[in-house]
């Protein structure tokens, strides 16, 4: 178990699998708003949905309509439980806020991997990894 601490942008509580991508994700135009896919070519998660996970990744990009569209996901069923950051970014932020969407930054992201179970609560984020879970 590893317990990291960063930054609070959404405070809340929520678990659940890791999702993680070492490339910036935009919420506009990558992740299709109607199924939670990512649909960006080329991108490391293309084909994952993001809907009912911890979504880990260094920083957001891309277009302020981004905010929105992280929204309309969260209405759809289709967001992240919780976003971890290396470094937030305003539109992923206002994001996060505006769908109740736990985020927290200025973690050390490289410490998570797909499919670790994290816990957040507030700044704190509490990683099992696979190999403990299977024990």
């Amino acid at each position: 178990m590893k317990r990291l601490t960063g930054r609070v942008i959404k405070h809340g509580k929520t678990s659940g699998i890791a999702l993680v991508s070492t490339e910036p994700i935009s919420f506009f135009g990558m992740v299709d708003a109607d199924t939670g896919v990512v649909v960006e070519p080329g991108h490391p998660l293309m084909g994952e949905r993001i809907g009912g996970r911890v979504l880990v990744f260094p920083t957001g990009k891309g277009s302020t309509v981004g905010s929105y569209s992280l929204y309309r996901l969260a209405k759809a069923g289709h967001a992240p439980t919780a976003i971890i950051n290396l470094e937030s970014d305003p539109v992923v932020a206002v994001g996060a806020i505006i769908s109740d969407i736990p985020m927290v930054d200025q973690v050390d992201i490289s410490q998570i991997h797909t499919g670790d179970w994290v816990q957040i609560e507030g700044e704190q984020v509490i990683v099992n990894d696979r190999a403990q879970e299977r024990q």
